[in-house]
C-alpha cells in the first residue's frame, strides 16, 4: 500500500564485527537499499556468535518490525550458527534441504561436498530459499526474517533476489540543505521550531569536517512531497536570515 509505513531492522551477526576485525558495511547498504523502495530501517543491532543472544535479538526484532534482515553466520564453519538460532527462535526443526543440496552441487563436485559444506544446506523447516547466484549456497526466508550471507557481494545479490517480493510503503523523499560554515548552535532553536511545525517530516542536522573546517547539512525526509517542500522552504528562509 502506497500510504503504509513499512519498517525493518537489520541484525548483523558475528564476533568479527564486535572485535573490530571486520568492518560492517552490510547494514549501511541494506538501510540505503531499503529506503529507495519505501522500507524504513528503524533499528540495527550487532550480536556475537552466541545462539541464545541471536535468538533473543531475533524474537525482539521480528515482533516489532515488518521485516528483519540478518547477515552473517551461514557458512560452513562451527561458528556459523545463524540457521540453528533462527530455527530455535521460530520453534521449528532444521535439517539438510534437498533444494539447497542441489544448488551446492551446481558448484561443488559430489565427492567434494563434505560435512562442512553440507552445513550450508541446513535450512529451518518451512523456510523459502533465497538465491545466491555467486556461490550458490542459499540464504532463506522464514516468517518475516530474511537470512543472508555476511560476505558483502553475496549479501547484495541475495537482497536483489528478495527485493521484488517485499511489501513496500510510500517512497521516502529527502531534501538536503547545505549550511556551510554556520554553526549548529546558531540555528538549533529555529530548526526545533520547524520540526515541531512539521511533525510528518524528519529533520536532522549533520556536521562534517572538511579541510579542517566544519560544514553542516540539514536533511529533511518525508513521504508527502508538498509538506516536505514547505518544510524545506521554511528551513532555507530561517537559515538565510541567519546569514
Amino acid at each position: 500500500m502506497a500510504d503504509r509505513r513499512v519498517t525493518a531492522a537489520v541484525l548483523v551477526i558475528g564476533d568479527e564485527i564486535l572485535s573490530g576485525r571486520t568492518r560492517d558495511t552490510n547494514s549501511q547498504y541494506i538501510a540505503h537499499f531499503l529506503l529507495q523502495i519505501g522500507v524504513e530501517t528503524r533499528e540495527i543491532r550487532v550480536t556475537p556468535d552466541v545462539e541464545d543472544e541471536i535468538v533473543a535479538a531475533l524474537n525482539a526484532l521480528r515482533a516489532r518490525y515488518d521485516y528483519v534482515f540478518t547477515t552473517g553466520g551461514i557458512g560452513p564453519t562451527h561458528d556459523d550458527i545463524t540457521a540453528d538460532a533462527v530455527a530455535k527462535a521460530f520453534g521449528v526443526g532444521i535439517s539438510e534441504d534437498p533444494r539447497a543440496i542441489a544448488l551446492l552441487l551446481e558448484r561443488i563436485r559430489p565427492e567434494d561436498l563434505n560435512e562442512a559444506r553440507r552445513r550450508m544446506a541446513r535450512i529451518p523447516h518451512g523456510a523459502e530459499l533465497v538465491a545466491n547466484p555467486l556461490s550458490k549456497a542459499p540464504g532463506f526466508w522464514i516468517g518475516n526474517v530474511i537470512v543472508m550471507a555476511g560476505v558483502p557481494a553475496v549479501m547484495q545479490a541475495m537482497l536483489d533476489d528478495v527485493a521484488p517480493k517485499l511489501v513496500r510503503g510510500a517512497t521516502i523523499l529527502s531534501e538536503t540543505i547545505d549550511v556551510r560554515g554556520l554553526p549548529e548552535g546558531a540555528y538549533a532553536a529555529g530548526l526545533a521550531e520547524i520540526a515541531k511545525a512539521f511533525p510528518q517530516v524528519s529533520i536532522g542536522s549533520y556536521p562534517s569536517l572538511r579541510d579542517g573546517k566544519f560544514y553542516n547539512q540539514v536533511i529533511l525526509r518525508g513521504r508527502d512531497a508538498g509538506v516536505l517542500a514547505a518544510a524545506a522552504e521554511r528551513t532555507r528562509a530561517m537559515l538565510g536570515r541567519l546569514g
